[in-house]
């Protein structure tokens, strides 16, 4: 392998001591990075095919019963996990005489398990001390530490800390703990601090402990314990950081340290000699190794077994984890400084970088290969990390954003105070959503990290990618202007089609040309009136999450009063359909057997909301076995919703009540349905309910918007100029709208018209439909709702092309305006051909 110099000492490194060129490694080992970009290392690396192939080899080549017996399958077991122990020893260079080693399930679980053992080992409780760049796990233990606890906010305060300890927390047991490489930002802490603590208190059974979280730093650096005198108390980490597979950590325990676990009250299987359940409770603990007395019930037995093929594997791919360490280091300092380098046309930088003064990319001491930053736009606006996590991943690029299980050092970066955070909560802000500017400054963080497998090519896709979309050109470069205003010659636009989407991110239903449609105060009839819900968490599914919801293709039979439900493409239909009765409340309709009822709370849009679910096997079935996903139909009617959209001008006024429905029927063209309930105040009507829409009653599109975005599409080079396949026109369809209004003259389209109405009258009655907002888009429109299967158009070019203030937008969102009349909550209808007659509020 070639040494590439850089400009740090010693020069760094690209795969050099690896067994072959990383991309033939990759080409081989991991198929599934062949269309990927896959930056989330920190999160967990990937695991190699042979490291998989090796574990079924060695599965189905042995017989492995429970270790806790004398079986010769169980002694097997028990000889594996032993020698495995003392491997993953030597891996980390820690000798057996001074460690041990306990299996657990995770990082998180071995903090667990020591915090538990600092509580229980005295009824005095102890005194907690941790890093503010500490990860979540960490900061929970302060909630066990009976004498009280300090965040430490600079590495200063632990300098001094430590040079002034001995009696400010009086004689209590005291726990310090920090990690070796923070997992927001990368930066590596001092490891002398272990050492300068215990040569302070030496090994007193009263002093102060350390706790390293090192599950960040081994992912892609050598762990060295081989100074015992040096080395933390207890080490926890997580293996599948540092191998992919298996699913499985270790708290490594310095010896002397061990009697802290003498206390612990807990005791499972496998870790006592003797129990007695009599009047007289006692029990005798194993005292012959400290993870015999830890290991609480049977070991993931398979998962260590495991071990064995990924610490193979990962010898035989990378050498070491020094090689490892040089490689990455190498990639990180180039990445690091292109990003640096990124500006905007008018020399404004691109890249906002959250990198420790201390730290240089160059120095596997103070930085590990994670950049930590956000995005800013040429006027120096912030650029939400939600949208870039979304873009980045229709473009197959795999990033990490928020706040990364790093509160502190989140916080910190972004100049955020606890009272901010409060405020923020208190605003409905929560972990992994989407409020990612507040008070004008981004809420979280958007993390790119790289792991033993990452290549040249991963840095030049993902810095093309940012130049695509977040470099902003010269403003005459732009294709389309954001918002156009145009004169509206009227009348010049007609309703193209109309469309139905009974189940909620289901197929759609096209209304059939000549028939009339009532429209309500909720939207279209039956629109989105269904939904399917997970049956394990309640939860509404979506595209986002189900692409093949697109081919479950509902048909709203009003005749027969059926919600007829086929599932495939639409060259063939897998199955016999479902067959849903209309009628609402009724045990008497055509499909009976399949329709018991039950109140089921869900979760839809954000919002909690009660839904009759389908409890029927049938129906579940159904679904569940298109989808593959265990899952149900559940029901939403009108008269139950407590949802509702606000218009331009929102009142203040409660919503009004919903009277029950009435079933839509067929209309002949000019004959609108009418019916008479008790009419609601007018003073209520600035605000209307919705079903299981995310915003609105109604979604309009324009068919020349969709045409001049194609053109768009079509012009734009891709990211990666091997992806032609995505660069086809898009249907209309993918913006699922209720509505596509078209130009009478076709030569005289107006694309982005519709950006400028504020209400539109539709039909011979001029129903009337006030503009709320624009809708904003999000990754959905890449599902091709004939294939059920996903690209990057036409998010990546609405990316480009389409973003105002931070949001990409298309279409309108609309509602309709007007009183009941004497039917109930039909307002009228509406039919393909119907004339579309704009206003822009001029």
């Amino acid at each position: 392998m070639a040494i590439i110099k850089g400009s740090t000492k010693p020069p760094t490194v690209y795969c050099l001591g690896y067994s072959e060129d990383v991309d033939i490694i990759r080409e081989r080992e991991y198929p599934l990075l062949k269309e990927t970009t896959y930056l989330d290392h920190a999160g967990t690396t990937l695991y190699a095919k042979s490291l998989i192939d090796s574990f079924s080899r060695d599965l189905t080549g042995h017989l492995y019963g429970n270790p806790h017996s004398m079986s010769a399958s169980s002694q097997l077991s028990s000889q594996r996990i032993d020698d495995i122990r003392l491997r993953a020893l030597r891996f980390f260079n820690a000798n057996p005489d001074e460690f041990e080693l306990v299996f657990v399930a995770n990082a998180t679980a071995a903090i667990k398990l020591v915090a538990d053992a600092f509580r229980d080992s005295t009824p005095h409780g102890f005194w907690y001390g941790y890093h503010v760049d500490a990860h979540t796990s960490l900061i929970g233990v302060r909630e066990l530490a009976g004498k009280g606890s300090r965040c430490f906010m600079a590495d200063e305060e632990v300098e001094t800390w430590i040079s002034e300890s001995g009696s400010e927390e009086g004689e209590s047991t005291r726990l310090f703990a920090y990690p070796a490489q923070s997992n927001m930002s990368g930066r590596r802490f001092p490891r002398r601090w272990c050492e300068q603590i215990r040569s302070r208190h030496g090994d007193m059974k009263q002093g102060i402990y350390t706790l390293l979280d090192a599950a960040s730093l081994v992912s892609t650096s050598p762990l060295d314990l081989s100074d015992a005198a040096a080395a933390p108390d207890f080490t926890v980490l997580s293996f599948y950081k540092i191998f992919g597979f298996p699913d499985l950590g270790a708290l490594i325990v310095r010896k002397g340290a061990g009697h802290i676990f003498e206390s612990r009250k807990f005791f499972g299987g496998g870790t006592v000699d003797m129990v007695l359940t009599d009047g007289n409770p006692w029990h005798a603990k194993k005292v012959s190794s400290i993870h015999e007395r830890l290991e609480d019930g049977t070991l993931p037995f398979h998962n260590i077994i495991a071990l064995d093929s990924a610490f193979e594997t990962h010898r035989c791919l990378y050498g070491t984890m020094d090689n490892v360490a040089s490689h990455t280091r190498f990639l990180a300092k180039q990445l690091h400084e292109r990003m640096t380098a990124l500006k905007h046309y008018n020399g404004a930088k691109v890249c906002h970088l959250y990198v420790s003064p201390t730290s240089d990319y160059g120095d596997p001491s103070t930085q590990g290969p994670i950049l930590a930053f956000n995005l800013r736009n040429s006027r120096g606006m912030w650029i939400g990390k939600s949208e870039v996590e979304r873009l980045a991943s229709v473009k197959n690029i795999q990033i990490r954003s928020g706040t990364l299980c790093n509160p502190g050092g989140t916080a910190m970066s972004l100049e955020w105070t606890g009272a901010d955070m409060l405020r923020h909560y208190s605003a409905g802000m929560r972990c992994g959503d989407d409020h990612d500017i507040m008070d004008e400054r981004p809420t979280g963080i958007l993390r790119v990290s790289l792991g033993a497998m990452s290549s040249q090519r991963d840095i030049d896709t993902f810095m093309a990618f940012l130049d695509e979309f977040y470099v902003d050109k010269p403003p005459e470069g732009l294709l389309v202007p954001l918002v156009e205003s145009v004169p509206l010659l009227q009348p010049s636009f007609y309703v193209e089609s109309l469309s139905v989407y009974p189940i909620k991110s289901c197929g759609a239903f096209r209304v059939p040309d000549g028939q009339r449609w009532e429209v309500r105060r909720e939207g279209l009839a039956w629109d989105r009136e269904w939904c399917l819900v997970h049956q394990g968490t309640g939860v509404t599914l979506n595209q986002k999450r189900y692409p093949r919801m697109a081919l479950i293709r509902p048909i709203l039979d009003l005749p027969h009063g059926i919600l007829r439900i086929t599932c495939g493409d639409g060259s063939s239909t897998e199955g016999k359909p479902l067959e849903i009765s209309l009628r609402r409340g009724s045990a008497n309709s055509l499909t009976a057997s399949l329709c018991q009822n039950a109140s089921k709370p869900s979760t839809v849009c954000g919002d909690r909301v009660v839904l009759e679910a389908y409890t029927s096997p049938a129906v579940s079935n159904f679904f569940t076995t298109f989808l593959g996903v265990p899952c149900t139909l559940a029901r939403f009617p009108p008269q139950s919703s407590t949802r509702s959209c606000t218009r331009l001008k929102p009142s203040t006024q409660r919503d009004y009540p919903i009277q029950k429905p009435s079933m839509p029927g067929a209309f002949p063209q000019g004959t609108p349905k009418t019916s008479s309930p008790t009419p609601p105040s007018r003073q209520n009507q600035n605000q209307n309910p919705i079903l299981l829409s995310n915003e609105s009653p109604l979604l309009l599109i324009s068919r020349s918007s969709v045409n001049r975005l194609n053109e768009s599409i079509k012009s734009l080079s891709p990211t990666n100029p091997n992806s032609t396949k995505n660069k086809k026109a898009v249907a209309a369809d993918v913006f699922r709208a209720n509505i596509v209004v078209a130009e009478t003259l076709p030569t005289a389209e107006r694309p982005y018209a519709e950006d400028t109405w504020q209400a539109l009258n539709i039909g011979p009655q001029r129903l009337r439909f006030e503009v709320l907002r624009s809708c904003e888009r999000c990754q959905m429109v890449c599902v091709d709702q004939y294939t059920g299967q996903r690209g990057d158009e036409p998010y990546a070019t609405l990316a480009k092309t389409r973003k105002v203030d931070r949001k990409i937008l298309f279409g309108r969102h609309i509602s309709p305006v007007g009183e009941y009349g004497e039917g109930g909550e039909c307002l009228g209808t509406v039919m393909v051909g119907d004339v579309v007659m704009p206003s822009d509020g001029s």
